[in-house]
């Protein structure tokens, strides 16, 4: 059975292979992953295994450093490093300070159904 990953030999359409810069919270997510994993705590084998699982919904719809976070935090969580009360009080935080800034700016949710 495929997983939502495999998608070798299916009709995907063309790929862009032009470089894009990448956004702050991108180079943050690439910089924690380094950080855990310089410590020992996740593995590059463990991330590929985490994306993998999201689940296809989950997996069609996050960008690829979407993809990343959300790996991360399901490891972390299941290895005692986090908990999702933790991590849910500092994205409160993050979003309110982002809010009263101007900056946060979430898709609708029609715009999250056609991705």
């Amino acid at each position: 059975m495929r997983g939502p990953h495999d998608i070798g030999g299916l009709p995907a359409g063309p790929v862009d292979p032009q470089p894009h810069d990448l956004t702050f919270w991108e180079k943050q997510i690439d910089g924690v992953r380094a950080v855990v994993g310089a410590k020992g705590i996740y593995r590059t084998d463990e991330n590929r295994r985490w994306v993998e699982s999201l689940g296809e919904d989950a997996y069609e719809k996050l960008t690829y450093y979407e993809r990343w976070t959300a790996a991360l935090m399901r490891a972390l969580i299941d290895k005692g490093v986090l908990t999702q009360d933790e991590i849910d009080a500092r994205v409160k935080i993050v979003r309110e300070r982002l809010a009263e800034t101007g900056e946060l700016e979430l898709p609708s949710a029609e715009e999250v159904k056609c991705k």
